[in-house]
């Protein structure tokens, strides 16, 4: 997603969770709570501080809350398979929630973290509003599909050439010092959202996404099948929209609605 810059954030809180694996959350601005969960292999540095969008949600008058998602960024990275039961990042999201005593928030996810986003509302979570982002209907339903195509890139990590269609996801799994073993069991605990579980989503949520971006299906047709959903999209492609302020306008518009 874009080359890092120089990683000058205060150091986050680290919170155990349901499992005692440590969590990474960091914080920037004061007012009204933002969970914002990042997408795969990637953290919340840079997903959503990197570019601004959790600077532009400050600014707007939010606290952005970014945990590092299990075997990302600073959280833990178990290499035990046992610390990777089904939906596992839907249990941490829940631990969070209930850490940080979070009642009246907004919950905002990119890619992996919109399905995680969404699956936590599912399992229980009740945001005032949700945004998924980089999604789209088949990239819910159809995950485990994706998965194994990010399952067999790791398998395949130190062979994997320039043409390869898994090329520029080896290339941002090195950039980000990815533990693989940790991605890959992570990957394997992921599971589908059926459409028919979309009607417990029935907060105001937006499916915001780029223009040129159909790595998990048709964003519009998300919004479509949510009982109150609205598509919005962005300029750039999966990678590139998050690289662009767009993306952080966008929330912050919907948010503030």
């Amino acid at each position: 997603m874009g080359q890092a810059g120089s990683e000058d954030v205060s150091d986050p809180q680290i919170i155990e969770s349901f499992d005692g694996t440590p969590i990474a959350v960091h914080r920037e601005g004061s007012g009204r709570p933002v969970l914002l969960l990042h997408g795969l292999f990637s953290s919340a540095w840079m997903n959503w501080i990197n570019f601004g969008h959790a600077q532009a949600l400050a600014d707007a008058g939010f606290e952005a809350i970014m945990p590092d998602l299990r075997a990302h960024g600073e959280s833990g990275k178990p290499q035990d398979p046992a610390a990777y039961p089904r939906d596992v990042l839907v249990r941490d999201v829940l631990a969070l929630v209930d850490a940080l005593q979070l009642e009246d928030y907004d919950l905002v996810g990119f890619s992996l973290g919109a399905r995680t986003a969404a699956s936590s509302v599912i399992a229980g979570l009740e945001p005032r509003r949700l945004a998924l982002c980089g999604m789209g209907l088949t990239g819910l339903s159809g995950w485990v599909r994706r998965a194994d195509f990010f399952i067999d890139a790791i398998d395949r990590f130190e062979t994997v050439r320039p043409g390869d269609p898994a090329y520029y996801s080896v290339q941002f799994m090195k950039q980000m010092k990815v533990d693989r073993v940790a991605a890959r069991l992570l990957l394997q605990s992921v599971g589908d959202v059926e459409p028919g579980a979309l009607e417990a989503i029935t907060m105001r949520t937006a499916a915001i996404c780029g223009l040129k971006d159909n790595d998990n299906g048709s964003a519009r047709d998300l919004a479509m099948a949510l009982p109150d959903g609205r598509y919005r999209a962005i300029p750039g492609d999966h990678m590139g929209s998050v690289t662009k302020p767009d993306l952080g306008q966008a929330l912050v518009g919907f948010l503030s609605d």
